[in-house]
């Protein structure tokens, strides 16, 4: 009996090492997963971040024309300081009359390419578009009829 022990202890001698050698691979792409994954999740949060910021400054200006550029401006510089690149960045802003108590509505739309955010270099892209409202400052000045404020 005793040999019969022994001898299937060394009958799986370098299975662990063999096992290891295959499952290593399968191991490390489902890592590079989990970080594209993580790495996804957080571009869309910071498309997200960057239509509220939009949607303030939209919110500051003074007339219809500087709210969409500087909502779009504002767009821009948040998402190059995230070190998120967009193929194609579409900014809409949805400004009434910038009447204290009015509502502002920002969308951004960012399409990034997939192989910016993976290791591996995976062909394709996704659009990811986040919308921000923000209400005009109630106690800020008036707007008048050309743009400047009262």
């Amino acid at each position: 009996m005793r040999t019969s022990l022994t001898r299937l202890r060394r009958d799986e001698r370098g299975s662990v090492a063999t096992e290891l050698t295959l499952l290593t691979p399968v191991l490390i792409v489902l890592l590079l997963f989990v970080v594209f994954c993580g790495r996804l999740a957080d571009a869309r949060l910071r498309v997200d971040d960057a239509a509220h910021q939009a949607v303030r400054a939209a919110t500051l200006a003074r007339s219809s024309v500087q709210a969409t550029s500087s909502a779009r401006a504002t767009a821009e510089a948040a998402l190059g300081q995230a070190g998120i690149t967009c193929r194609s960045l579409g900014v809409k802003a949805q400004v009434g009359s910038l009447r204290p108590g009015s509502t502002v509505i920002v969308t951004v739309n960012c399409e990034i390419g997939l192989s910016d955010l993976s290791l591996l270099g995976v062909p394709g892209a996704t659009t990811t578009e986040a919308s921000a409202s923000s209400v005009v400052d109630q106690w800020r000045g008036s707007v008048t009829a050309g743009g400047a404020g009262g």
